[in-house]
């Protein structure tokens, strides 16, 4: 059993924005499920949504500042979660980076610092919590400082960093790095400066003793200019030291045999009844109820990274074929506004919702026939699981966690029974315009599609499985 510390930013349920609470809401409770003994250490945030008691645990005095810790647990489970307490930089309305007006904190930088050096406290046992972490694993660039503050420890525990977006880098500059008062010998291009900048991600990068991202191919991606950020040379000099674990997803929260947010449950068994959320898609969409038209499905924020230029000038050209298409989420005006126009020129074949509605992301997984992820990157990615699991196939690039969990459906792959969706290589319209018809085509044979589905829906995106992966790496530091 370890002693394992996960610090992160954000927490699934206490709050989200992204698939770092995921991971850290899911991933934590599948180790203790495993037998670890972990914590968990996030900021008490203004806009986090309780459901347990939270009581103090202790205070500590950083930087001529009172801080409290605080003490909760996840919902329906006993992993303890600590809490940073400081209103003065974590009380406020708005999310864990932006304000209630959506601009940037003008204070992360202090916010982000503070919250790694009490992490540091917490897991060299100097918080007066009476455990001692035997590994810290730290999350995106908001943790980055404490792999390098450990560094300088005489003693310490081992480290772990987990790259989940390298876009986000939380990069200051020289002078802010000289306001937060943090030890010298870390402004060095061995730990945390970056071309004459201060660089969070790179703390953890140079100084973690491993580095994991969140998928395999990612992995090797990231070693490469077009996603390594100027951070590629670095990533690649680790090597040894770095790999990739996918994510995995909440098997209960989604499960089409027993879903109660879907209209009607289904298994790979049972495959006729999943037509009666096709129906009911169709129908919330305001669509022609047909059960032998195929449904396209995204659901995204509208972002070039996501490749919705591309779907949207698909779309144009897939008019002339039978099928539906359907979209939820939200993003660039210009690109919300494209597809509104789209959906007004072809009401019988487009429709569009704007925003986020957990509700209909279930019955849009359940009701769909395939399910469209275009991106020009994705570090690992979660609808393309969902899908595969609901028995909706995936039409995806051939990039990220994206290459690493959807086997394209090739003569030999529909053979030996591996065949999960639809891969394409190029960002391009024709690329992916060539692929959706290859789907569309599969489509009109139900005895391929069965089996197709079949396949996908067995596949094990279980987070015990990435669990287990994580565990066996904290024995080897």
């Amino acid at each position: 059993m370890k002693k394992i510390l996960f610090v992160s930013s954000e927490v699934h349920p206490l709050i989200k924005t992204g698939g770092l609470a995921d991971v850290a809401g899911s991933l934590p409770l599948s180790l203790a499920q495993l037998g670890q003994d972990i914590r968990i250490f996030m900021p008490n945030y203004g806009a986090i949504k309780y459901n347990r008691e939270v009581h103090k645990k202790c205070t500590l005095h950083i930087d001529n500042r009172t801080i409290h810790i605080l003490e909760t647990k996840l919902p329906d489970s006993d992993v303890i979660v600590w809490l940073l307490d400081y209103p003065d930089f974590f009380g406020n309305k708005g999310n864990p980076y932006v304000d209630e007006h959506g601009h940037s904190w003008i204070n992360s930088a202090e916010r982000f610092a503070l919250f790694s050096r009490i992490a540091v406290e917490i897991a060299q046992d100097r918080a007066h919590l009476d455990w001692q972490a035997d590994v810290v694993h730290c999350n995106d660039w908001q943790s980055g400082l404490v792999p390098a503050l450990l560094s300088i420890e005489p003693t310490r525990p081992a480290t772990v960093f987990t790259i989940h977006n390298m876009a986000y880098q939380g990069i200051f500059s020289q002078e802010t790095f000289q306001q937060l008062n943090l030890p010298g010998e870390l402004w060095n291009h061995h730990a945390i400066e970056f071309y004459g900048m201060m660089s969070f991600i790179k703390g953890g990068i140079a100084c973690a003793d491993h580095i994991t991202t969140v998928s395999p191919t990612y992995a090797l991606e990231i070693q490469t200019p077009e996603f390594g950020y100027g951070l590629d040379g670095l990533l690649h000099h680790r090597h040894n030291e770095l790999n990739g674990i996918l994510n995995g997803i909440d098997l209960e929260q989604w499960s089409p045999e027993h879903d109660t947010r879907i209209p009607q449950t289904y298994s790979a068994g049972r495959l006729a009844k999943k037509l009666i959320n096709k129906t009911a898609l169709q129908k919330h969409f305001a669509l022609p109820e047909n059960e032998s038209i195929p449904v396209i499905a995204l659901i995204s924020r509208l972002v070039d990274q996501k490749g919705i230029n591309l779907v949207i000038e698909c779309l144009e050209s897939l008019i002339d074929y039978p099928m539906q298409f359907v979209l939820l989420g939200s993003g660039d005006k210009e690109l919300e506004h494209q597809l509104k126009n789209l959906s007004y020129l072809y009401p019988d074949q487009i429709s569009i919702k704007l925003g986020y509605d957990e509700d209909l992301a279930h019955l849009i997984e359940a009701g769909a026939d395939l399910f469209l992820m275009p991106s020009l990157f994705e570090p690992c990615g979660l609808n393309q699981l969902f899908s595969q699991r609901y028995g909706t196939l995936p039409i995806v690039r051939n990039t990220g966690g994206l290459a690493d969990t959807v086997v394209d459906t090739l003569a030999e792959t529909i053979a030996d029974q591996t065949a999960t969706g639809f891969v394409f290589n190029e960002p391009s319209v024709g690329a992916l315009l060539e692929t959706v018809k290859r789907a569309l085509l599969i489509y009109a044979n139900s005895k391929v599609w069965k089996q197709l589905q079949k396949n996908a829906m067995k596949k094990d995106f279980s987070w015990q499985k990435s669990a287990k992966e994580y565990i066996a790496l904290y024995k080897t530091l």
